[in-house]
């Protein structure tokens, strides 16, 4: 019985190291069905090529500048049909107990032929990482977060984002240009983005770099109530009473 080739994506931002594991996997071949799909030199690269054409394994980089593995494989996951992960890396003591204690594969760099048959041996039964493990693993905020729309994943710059809106089990991110929707936590999002945004309500979490201001509102009582005025965007965002304290805060 003919074995149906691993079609595989490189992915690292160095291209000596791409061009290390090409020869690898050449190497391979004659042990293990598989084929190269493609090369990519960043998590952006690599999610637009998965994405319209089907891989079943990324080898993947941890260490690339921007987005890095970790992150990366945060959106593959988001895609119809995700890839199973190997890591690659040098080395680094929190990542691999990271990896162990998440069973999420990985290989030491320099990689061995050995070993890397190994792990394409075992991804054929392996399923892709899980979202709550590759978030443990995460130790810097995203920079980006992902959007699912009809077959297809859309990045949104973090850096972009003028809002995060609570919608029942999906959070509305606003840009300049448009509304999406993810399927995300707000309070995760407030966790991991503290510093860049501020809540405004029990609802919404407001951009500290998109406030140009506040303004009295109408409201029940004679003083009224604050309202966000934001850049980039005409909507008013309501200030509640309890979170009052950031228009004298973000004011200073």
């Amino acid at each position: 019985m003919i074995s149906i080739p691993l079609r595989i994506v490189i992915v690292d931002d160095e291209a000596p190291a791409r061009s290390r594991l090409r020869d690898l996997l050449t190497d391979c071949a004659a042990s293990l069905p598989l084929e190269i799909a493609g090369e990519a030199a960043s998590g952006a690269q690599a999610l637009d090529m998965v994405e319209k054409q089907r891989a079943d394994v990324v080898l993947l980089d941890i260490r690339m500048p921007g987005m890095d593995g970790i992150e990366t494989a945060q959106h593959l996951r988001k895609l119809d049909h995700p890839p199973v992960v190997i890591f690659t890396t040098a080395y680094d003591a929190y990542a691999l107990k990271a990896f162990e204690v998440h069973a999420i594969d990985y290989l030491l760099k320099p990689i061995r032929a050995a070993r890397l048959i190994e792990a394409l041996s075992a991804a054929r039964s392996a399923v892709a990482p899980k979202a709550a493990a590759l978030a443990d693993m995460r130790r810097a905020p995203r920079t980006s977060l992902s959007s699912s729309e009809r077959g297809k994943v859309t990045l949104i710059p973090v850096i972009d984002i003028i809002y995060l809106r609570a919608e029942l089990k999906y959070v509305t991110v606003r840009t300049r240009s448009r509304e999406y929707l993810v399927e995300e936590s707000l309070t995760r999002l407030e966790e991991e983005f503290g510093e860049r945004f501020v809540r405004a309500h029990r609802s919404c979490l407001v951009a500290r770099a998109a406030i140009r201001g506040f303004e009295r509102g109408a409201g029940d009582s004679a003083d009224g109530h604050w309202e966000v005025l934001l850049n980039g965007c005409d909507e008013r965002i309501a200030v509640s009473r309890r979170q009052q304290h950031i228009v004298r805060d973000v004011k200073r």
